[in-house]
This record gives C-alpha cells, structure tokens and sequence, in this order.
C-alpha cells in the first residue's frame, strides 16, 4: 500500500454473469444526437450549398467584424441562413446585462452532483436562448488544471478527467437541449495563460508554448473529456492557441482529423479560438473549419488567412472546393439540426452596446437599447449550487453549523461589497474590496446584482436578533489593529479570495492580499472559534490551516452572484455541507509536479525554448501524490459534513456478459463509419458495482460516494496510476437512512490507451475497484477480473 487508508480494508466479492453475450451490444439509445434528424438536417445543408457562389461559400467559414456579439458568422439570407451569434461563455453570458453570473465550472464540479450540474447547463441554455445567441462557447476541459497556477483552470472543472468528463456531458446534453449549440473548449493541451499564442518579444515573432504530450497520456487523461463531449454530441469544438507538439492546434491535422474525426467520430465543426487562426490552406487541409473572429487582430478588422485567400485558394488548387463545401456543411448541419432557421429568438438589441461600451469602443449613452431580461428564478439555482459546491475542510469541535451567536465578527475584504462596479476587471490583481463570485477574462460575467456574504451574514443576524461587527481592511487586519471592534465577537468569519483569470498564470496559491497574516491576527484575538471561508479559483495553500485557534475552513470557490446567501445557508446549518475536492490541496506547494513555464532573458525569444514536456504523463494531481507516497493537507474527494455516513454492506459484482475469457482484451468495432463519441463498443457496460450508504448522524445530509478502480499493475505498462475515479453518486438521506447505490462500469473505464495496437486494450488479471468517501477514505473494496 501506499498510504494508510483512515478505515480497514473489508474485501469480499460476490459475482453473477446476469447477462447473455448479447448484452455487450452497443444500445443507440445512448446517442445524444437523432441520427435521422442530422442527416434530414445535412441534406438540406447540401441543396444549400448548391446555391452558394464561391464567395458566399468562403464568408460562411470566416466571422465577421460585422455583428452584435463577440463572434459573427454572417448571414446569406436568399438560401435561409440568418448568420451565427457565437458568445461567451462557460459560466454564462459574458459581459450581457440582465443575465446571470452562474457558478464557475470547478464549483459545479465540487458539488459531484450529476442533477445540479445538469439544471445548470440548461439554465445557462435558456439565458443564451433568450438573448438570442446561437452558440455558447462552452463548456471547457482544456486547461484540464494540470497545473494548479493555471489561471483558467476555474473556467472547467476537475484535473481527474471521469469527473470533468461527466460534467461536460451533463453540460452539454442540457444546453442543447434547449436548441443552443454547445461549444466544447479548448482542445487542447491549453494548460498554461504564460506566452499561451505567439507574440513579439525582444523584435521576434515567438511562437506559443509546445504542449508536448504522448500518445497515451493524451488518450487517458486530456482527450478523455473531449471524448465525453463528442459523444455527447457536442455541436463544435473550439482548438486552442497552443502548439501541440510543435504544431499549432489550430492546424493540427493528427488532433483535428486522425483522432478528433477518425477516432472519435466528430460530426461537428471546429471554430479557432480568437486569432489562434495562423494559415489559410494549412489549417484548412489539417480540420479547421471555422476562423474567428475571422480578422487579424483586434485593429486589423480587414485582413484574414481567411476570406479572400479561401477563394484564391481554390482557385489555385491549394484548396479543394470539395473540402470548403465539407466545412460548410459542418458548419450548417446544426444549424439546422438544432431548428436555429426558424424557431429561434433575434438577437438582444442590447448585446453590442453592452460590449462595445465595456471595450471602450463607444460610451454607453450612444446605443443603449433595453436588453432582454432572462433571469428568470436562476438565482435559486445559483444559491443551491452555490452551497453545495462549497467544501467544508475543518470543523473542530464541530464549531458549525453556528447556533445564533450573538456577536458575529466579520473580517477581510472578501466579506463586503465591491467598491468598483460590477464587472470584475482583466489585470493582475483584481479588485482590492468586494467579494468574489467569478474569475476574469472572457469567462467571467456582468453582475446585475451581488449578494455579498457581509449583507447577507447581517440579514441573518437581523432575524436571529444577533450583532454584527466587521473590519474588512486587510492591511489594518494585518496589522493586528482591532480597536474599532467592540464588543469582542462569539465567532470571528474571515473571508479570503484569491483572484485568477484568463490571459494570467498564478505566481502564488497562496490566497490574495496579505491573506496569512489576515487569518493569523484574528485567530490570535478569536481563539478556537476562528472560521475561514475562501473564495477562489483554485487550489489555495493553507499555511494556517494547522492553526489550533482556525476551528473551521470551507473552500467555497466562485459561488457566483448569490455568493453570500450560499455560504449563509452552510454556515448556519439550513444546508448540511455536501461538497468534495475536484483537486488536492498539498501541506508544501512543492509537492505539486507541474509548474508553469515562464522564460526570461535571451531564451524568451526563441520559439523552440517554449516547450513543455509533459514527463509526469498520467501523474497529475491525486494520481502523482498516490505515486510519490506524498501526503496531502486534504485529499482529492474531501469535503466533511454536519452528519456521519457509512458504507453499510460490502461490495458485490455484477458482469454483463461471459466472464474470465469470452471477451476480447482490445476494443472492436465492426461499423465502416466511426460512430459519434468513437468506437461504440467502448461504451458497452461491462461491471456493476452495488453498495449501500446509510446516514449514521443526527441531521438529514448529501454525501458523495466515490469508487476508484485501480488496474491489475503485472500486466499494465510503466506509468499507470495507483488507482483512477470511475464512478460517483451523490446520495441524501435522513438520519438513519440508508440507500443502495450501483456504480456501471463500461468498457472504457476499465480499458488503458494501447499505443501499439492503437486501440483501447483491457488488462489481464484482477481489478481492485474501492469505494468510500475520498480517494483516502475507501473502506471497502473487491477484485474483478475480465480476461
């Protein structure tokens, strides 16, 4: 063993073979996408292109400067298509007014919670319907967060890429439900901001930083998201600035054509990011379909390697016309699939001005037309993810839930109200007074309103006829400086953040503004009744979090707009803490084995310097702690609660299909055409793994019952993690309730990336698959074997 697990190991194992061969045929039902309505929706793209002249054919695969929204598909109006309104992004409508401030991607993952991150993506759905945007770029699992100073790594959900995996099918599946084309981002290997495109340093063009990635780490752990999206059928996916060992993703013809549409079967378009576009007839040829914004920088609104250069290009033969009426039809197919031609709302009068006044490009007085309002009841939905996304880490003397104290003592400036406006700023630092409910950059949002945890901490001590007195200064915290405080509170909340944003790589995990000192000082003058929540995009180092006097800790994340109502409802118990780590939390930053590259001097300006070798392979996050024997501060999958669980029976195992041989160790696939989401026999359920859950406390509680499967190492190759996350089910139960729980396991989760064969391949020997409540807490475990 590599650690100890906190509870024994009981092992037994009970096994049925329920089911004929049969049973391991590929069930359509499965299918997100109605093969019948695509190809009804693709036929009628053809008889569209048939009508195109060669110039019409090149504008519809280059935005536009010309439109309402930050990226513009023009329209072509004699053939039935009223141009696409692409917008950002994964936490909801950037920049829109009267549109929600959602909760980052990585608060959606903390939850664990398949439903709630289901009802977020459709809420998301509904608010970019309403304001008549076409597609919404999102969701992201690229950065995946190899790094924990990624400064995107917010904007997705998880490093383990089954959890992030199933949130971004969750996701998908539920915006485009509602008709709006999900936009699957950013693939990939986008796991650093620092020199992330090409730029001019010291005279030279330098090209972007080299993701250099091999065959089976790319399989296992960045493309396996991307899997989930594309089975999910995802309408397009967004390539990303970096180079992919050495090869811009963007023309990246082994990504974009061998794996993304030979092996995984994409029948989407794949748009570039913003000016990652870096030719014409190279990228075309290697799978890019779509170029945006579709000019050349953000002054040069006339040039593209698009456009024009896409007529000449197949005049002169370097493009053929066959493959730009394929990037057409692409482009189109959901278009129309998704009845965006004629059941769909026109686009906010509000959106451009909206946008252009926050870029500085006209003021708000010169169009302001009144936008749409498409809130609806979201806020309910925002404060419930907002609670359950929020992970209680320490509860000493079981401190919380709080019992009406009388004094309640505030302090940091991540308590009150922002003191600058809405909408949070791109730089380095953020905003110095104000709390946090999102991250920076294009994946960040317009607050039409925030509910501070200052105003909400005083509603609630209103009701309950308590006191509230607060200091919310971080330099005068820091400084030990309490006089203004009186009387001495009952409980001391101390409210850190830490701002992270695109276009900027962390320098520090620790948490912003003098934040160690801040927790210190008042835990000095509060002695065990110190409580610190933390607002962030990542991991934080918690160098006080063996403080005897911090008597609780709850990383509360990127709650969004309804960020003080969430953590009220956790601090005073009316929402037991259900929320589990989507990342480790390490004792020493040093632990961790994935730093950012960032070179100065004289090898700044050399493109082939700007590489990153990912030597770790699969060994990122938990995966790299287990093989190092490194003990965390708090475990991937953590999170404590008000109540007690326990597993109450042993594990028992089911197999679908004939055991011990009949069942071939690659996986094979008869269909000619690759079907959508890759080879259909990966996704044929092989195990089932049945436990129960029973609520051993005093007050009715969610836990997450997680189940890690770890491969039988004499047959695996070099470099296979201890043990990977392949399954979860949040349960909640009433005290003394119990619950049985079934984890299915398909061919994929049990398979490892054979780079000879190029092929899933099964293993030889016995699995051991541990459930439990972490991936350190897992009491109970049982071995399977397949072959």
């Amino acid at each position: 063993m590599l650690f100890k697990l906190r509870v024994s190991i009981a092992t037994a194992i009970f096994v049925t073979s329920l089911y004929s061969k049969e049973t391991l045929a590929y069930d359509a039902a499965d299918d997100a996408i109605d093969a019948s309505k695509w190809a009804a929706a693709s036929t009628k793209v053809n008889h569209l292109i048939a009508k195109l002249n060669l110039t019409e054919k090149a504008s519809m695969v280059t935005g536009t400067a010309d439109g309402q929204c930050i990226g513009n598909l023009a329209s072509v109006e004699r053939i039935g298509f009223g141009g696409l309104c692409l917008s950002d992004g994964p936490q909801g409508l950037h920049l829109a007014d009267l549109a929600s401030v959602f909760p980052s991607g990585l608060t959606a993952a903390a939850t664990w919670d398949r439903d709630l991150i289901a009802r977020r993506g459709a809420a998301m759905g509904a608010e970019f319907r309403g304001k008549g945007a076409n597609v919404m770029l999102g969701p992201s699992t690229g950065p995946l967060g190899r790094s924990p100073w990624g400064g995107r790594n917010w904007e997705g959900f998880s490093p383990d890429p089954y959890l992030s995996g199933v949130a971004m099918q969750e996701t998908i599946r539920s915006v485009q439900a509602l008709g709006v084309q999900a936009c699957a981002k950013h693939f990939i290997g986008n796991e650093q901001e620092t020199h992330r495109t090409n730029e001019e340093i010291d005279g030279f063009d330098v090209a972007a930083v080299s993701a250099n990635i091999d065959d089976r780490t790319l399989h296992e752990v960045y493309l396996w998201p991307f899997a989930d999206a594309v089975k999910a059928g995802v309408a397009s996916l967004m390539c990303s600035y970096n180079r992919v060992n050495m090869t811009y993703s963007c023309e990246n013809d082994l990504l974009l054509n061998k794996i993304l549409r030979d092996e995984l079967g994409f029948e989407g378009y794949v748009m570039s990011d913003w000016f990652a576009t870096h030719s014409g007839a190279r990228a075309i040829n290697a799978g890019l379909d779509l170029s945006m914004p579709g000019y050349l920088s953000e002054t040069d609104f006339t040039h593209s390697y698009f456009g024009s250069h896409v007529v000449s290009g197949v005049k002169n033969g370097s493009i053929s016309e066959h493959r730009l009426n394929e990037m057409i039809q692409r482009i189109l197919t959901p278009y129309f699939y998704f009845n965006q031609d004629t059941d769909y709302p026109t686009i906010d009068p509000s959106s451009y001005a909206v946008t252009a006044a926050t870029y500085g490009l006209l003021s708000a007085e010169d169009l302001a037309p009144a936008g749409r309002d498409v809130r609806g009841n979201h806020s309910t939905l925002i404060r419930e993810i907002g609670s359950a996304g929020t992970v209680l880490l320490k509860n000493l003397n079981n401190i919380l839930p709080l019992e009406s104290p009388m004094v309640i003592g505030v302090f940091g400036n991540d308590a009150p109200d922002v003191t600058a406006g809405l909408l949070y700023p791109s730089n380095n630092n953020g905003f110095e007074i104000g709390t946090l409910t999102v991250g920076g950059g294009s994946g960040s949002g317009r607050n039409s309103y925030i509910v501070s945890p200052l105003e909400a901490i005083k509603a609630r001590a209103k009701h309950d006829g308590s006191r509230v007195i607060y200091l919310t200064d971080n330099d005068i915290v820091a400084e030990g400086d309490f006089k203004g405080i009186y009387p001495w509170p009952d409980i001391c909340l101390v409210f850190l953040k830490t701002w992270v944003s695109e276009g900027i790589d962390r320098i520090t995990l620790e948490a912003d503004w003098n934040s160690t000192e801040v927790v210190n000082q008042v835990a000095s003058i509060c002695p065990g009744k110190t409580v610190v929540i933390t607002h962030t995009g990542g991991v934080n180092s918690m160098p006080w979090a063996d403080n005897e006097n911090v008597t609780a800790i709850l990383a509360a994340h990127y709650p969004g707009q309804e960020s003080g109502n969430s953590i009220v409802d956790i601090l005073w118990g009316d929402v037991n803490p259900s929320g589990k780590l989507p990342y480790t939390i390490a004792k020493n930053t040093s632990d961790y084995n994935t730093p950012i590259l960032n070179l100065t001097g004289a090898s700044a300006a050399i493109s082939d310097a700007w590489q990153v070798n990912f030597t770790e392979g699969l060994m990122i996050d938990y995966r790299h702690f287990d093989a190092q024997e490194i003990t965390p501060l708090y475990e991937f999958g953590y999170g404590l609660s008000y109540t007690s669980f326990n597993l109450s029976t042993e594990l028992s195992v089911q197999y679908h299909g004939i055991v011990n041989g009949d069942v071939s160790a690659l996986s094979l696939d008869s269909n000619k055409k690759t079907p959508v989401g890759g080879n259909s026999d990966l996704w044929c359920k092989m195990i089932e793994v049945d436990t129960a859950v029973v609520n051993t406390g005093f007050v009715a509680g969610a836990t997450i019952v997680q189940l890690y499967l770890s491969y039988p190492m004499k047959s695996m190759p070099s470099g296979t993690p201890f043990k990977v996350l392949r399954g979860f089910e949040k349960v909640t139960l009433s005290p003394g309730a119990h619950q049985m729980i079934r984890f299915s396991l398909r061919r994929r989760d049990l398979s490892f990336w054979d780079t000879e064969a190029q092929q899933w391949r099964i293993p030889e020997g016995l699995f051991n698959i541990s459930v439990g409540f972490s991936s350190r807490d897992l009491p109970i475990s049982v071995s399977a074997q397949i072959l």
